[in-house]
């Protein structure tokens, strides 16, 4: 196949990439340096070695300087925090370009802990600036990466739940799937949480550390799996690079269940989604509900050839920032639009009234309205109503109502 198809797990503290079906992968810290008195940069392990001597102006924690709109002076100029990723992401590509012989980015599917709009759209100024499409550039949770990693594994290994403990240098995470089969559909459900347990890698450097850490995480295992059925446990993470402080914890979450240890799991998942993306027919067709996806069906009841039908906006499982749509409607003998919003439980679904408030009041049938979708995040939709008028007769207004409708 022509091109790479990368998967990239994006933090703060760490990049890891990998590529689908190669086995080389690449775990970078995220920071970046400017060598003074040089137009020279360079990343990772380099850029503390350059600052380390007194050659470089190194920054980190890039992705909480782009939330922040930060910025950092390096030689003399000031770079915003976009620049610097963008500089950053190009650098880092040409590690498997280089490594594979491949100038093409197929796909690219970044991964990351916690995604927002503006992340999101950052790393679309970013595709633009690397020449990438936006059309191949996708942006999923952590969960969801884990998701597509566990399900292009063996059947067995998610025959029952499957679970995954990322310790981080700057985080502790917990993440649970279970594959929920239905009459009609299969859904996979995953959830994850940030354990409240969390702790300094640092103090595995000791044996009273080991201890301790270890203490702390047997603890969380009993809690979050002791009484459930779990086919497989999943250690991902700096903090598991070595296992052997872990001892107890390892005896109790091996018992009944098999555990791995898979340092890329998050970026290896990425690149399994960007595979499917080029499949006409995808290799996972599950409903998935997990952060990242939407939650809930959202649908309009309207007349067509004077049949009443339901006008789909978008389905549960969808990933709310490529859920984007719009119609155009004509109202009839009424001053509000409305939605049903149908979560996974049926038994919540709800109608939702937008009022035309302010208007123009004209004959029935004589109002065109264009309707636009979109989402801040998986349980925020954003409506755009617009009075498009109806032709010569009924020019349109300047009216618009914006509505945040939560699902």
């Amino acid at each position: 196949m022509d091109g790479l198809i990368i998967g990239l797990d994006l933090c703060d503290a760490y990049t890891h990439i990998c590529c689908y079906d190669r086995e080389k992968t690449w775990n970078i810290p995220t920071a970046i340096c400017r060598k003074k008195d040089e137009d020279a940069w360079y990343v990772g392990e380099e850029a503390y070695a350059y600052t380390l001597v007194g050659e470089g102006i190194i920054v980190d924690k890039l992705i909480k300087m782009v939330k922040k709109d930060g910025t950092a002076t390096l030689g003399g100029i000031k770079y915003e925090g976009l620049e610097l990723l963008k500089i950053y992401l190009k650098m880092i590509l040409k590690l498997p370009m280089e490594e594979f012989f491949s100038q093409e980015v197929k796909q690219l599917v970044v991964t990351m802990q916690k995604v927002d709009t503006k992340i999101m759209d950052a790393l679309m100024y970013c595709a633009d600036f690397l020449g990438i499409s936006r059309e191949r550039v996708h942006v999923i949770s952590h969960t969801e990466g884990f998701v597509y990693y566990v399900l292009s594994q063996k059947k067995e290994v998610w025959a029952n739940q499957v679970s995954v403990f990322d310790l981080s240098e700057d985080s502790f995470h917990y993440h649970e799937m279970k594959v929920q089969r239905g009459l009609r559909k299969t859904m996979v459900i995953a959830e994850d949480k940030a354990l409240e347990e969390s702790f300094n890698l640092d103090i595995l450097k000791t044996a009273s550390g080991e201890k301790l850490g270890d203490k702390i995480l047997k603890s969380c295992g009993e809690r979050l799996c002791l009484n459930k059925l779990f086919s497989s446990v999943f250690l991902t993470g700096k903090g598991f690079s070595n296992h052997e402080w872990a001892k107890d914890s390892m005896k109790f979450l091996c018992s009944k269940r098999k555990v791995y240890i898979e340092q890329v799991l998050f970026a290896r998942g990425a690149a399994y989604r960007g595979m499917d993306y080029l499949r006409e027919k995808t290799a996972y067709p599950y409903t998935f509900i997990c952060k990242g996806r939407l939650h809930s069906t959202v649908s309009m009841r309207v007349l067509h050839k004077e049949r009443e039908s339901e006008l789909l906006v978008v389905s549960a499982g969808d990933n709310w920032y490529e859920a984007k749509s719009s119609v155009d409607l004509i109202v009839d003998n009424q001053d509000y639009v409305e939605f049903v919003v149908t979560p996974i439980d049926p038994k919540k679904k709800r109608l939702v009234k937008i009022q035309l408030e302010k208007f123009p009041e004209r004959p029935p049938r004589t109002t065109k309205i264009g309707i636009s979708f979109g989402f801040l995040d998986e349980n925020t939709m954003a409506v755009v109503v617009k009075d498009k008028g109806f032709g010569e007769l009924f020019p349109a207004t300047d009216m618009v109502i914006k509505q945040e409708v939560m699902l």
